[in-house]
């Protein structure tokens, strides 16, 4: 077995203000549509198929696996559309069509709550500022739903990830452990 160190994390709207999100030149925001939920497993599976993420939760490191997890967060009566963001750029690939390179998705847990979930951007675009970007439209959107607070859970050792949460005003409020069993060739003999 392995275990990796998550940081549970909170964003109080009493607090912190949210700046509005700014995007790169030829960057967009693409609001959520239950039709666009292909759209979010594959940009998903892009961001996380060879991060340490896709070790401590297994779904992420196949296409299937991503849209499982997607049909699974869009299901969910909780599920928060307008915390739930596509960031494509246009005019990227060969045919000239947008490319999505970044995904986050919301939960409203309970009247005052909601949760973070899967902040993804693939590895061709970080550095960029999409990752902040992503995090700031979906805490507009909590705000704009009349939570108070917003939670998300972090790999300890995603050090960028946990600076850029820390950076918008997250705050540690727990750490715990996670098992995943090991999936070594040595293990599975």
């Amino acid at each position: 077995m392995r275990y990796f160190r998550r940081f549970r994390m909170e964003f109080n709207f009493s607090e912190h203000e949210v700046p509005a999100a700014v995007l790169p030149p030829g960057y967009r925001f693409v609001a959520w549509k239950p039709e666009d939920l292909d759209r979010h497993s594959v940009t998903k599976f892009g961001c996380f198929r060879d991060e340490l993420d896709s070790m401590v939760f297994p779904s992420l490191s196949s296409l299937a696996g991503c849209r499982r997890l997607m049909l699974e967060i869009a299901s969910q009566r909780t599920f928060l559309p307008q915390a739930t963001w596509l960031i494509c750029r246009d005019g990227e690939s060969s045919n000239n069509k947008p490319v999505d390179c970044g995904t986050i998705q919301g939960l409203a847990n309970g009247r005052d709550a909601g949760s973070v979930q899967n902040v993804g951007v693939c590895p061709d675009y970080r550095g960029l500022g999409l990752g902040r970007a992503l995090v700031l439209q979906a805490l507009a959107g909590f705000q704009a739903a009349g939570l108070r607070r917003v939670f998300l859970e972090a790999t300890a050792e995603n050090g960028p990830a946990v600076e850029l949460y820390r950076s918008v005003g997250f705050r540690l409020i727990r750490t715990t452990f996670r098992q995943v069993p090991d999936e070594s060739p040595a293990a599975s003999e």
